[in-house]
């Protein structure tokens, strides 16, 4: 499958999901963390997608294996604090959180500051 080709895929599970077709969807990602293991994005959208059906066990191990390609990614982090919190493990929900905002922070900083404002 090359690059566009799993985009594509992703795009339509996305697609899919957002029209209600979850299991064609979860089918459609599958199919895609099949043919490219290393798809973080697919991996993801899987997590989510199993988070909003409460099939917390799915959406666990999809967001593990993406938080393993991308550890230090906002979403991911953000995704697993969601899934920790909602299984009731207020420890890692928080560790997860805290990494979440190590992240967005450190986007911040990518940043550039806006400009000064002319002097008067």
């Amino acid at each position: 499958m090359t690059a566009d080709e799993l985009q594509t895929l992703i795009e339509d599970a996305t697609a899919d999901y957002a029209l209600g077709e979850t299991e064609v969807a979860l089918a459609k990602l599958a199919r895609a963390t099949a043919a490219a293991p290393d798809s973080f994005e697919a991996w993801h959208a899987q997590a989510e997608i199993h988070f909003s059906l409460r099939r917390l066990d799915a959406a666990l191990a999809a967001a593990e294996h993406a938080h393993r390609l991308r550890p230090a990614d906002l979403f991911i982090n953000t995704t697993l604090s969601r899934i920790w919190m909602e299984r009731g493990d207020k420890a890692r929900a928080e560790h997860f959180g805290a990494q979440a905002k190590i992240a967005s922070w450190k986007d911040q900083l990518k940043k550039p500051a806006p400009p000064a404002p002319p002097a008067p």
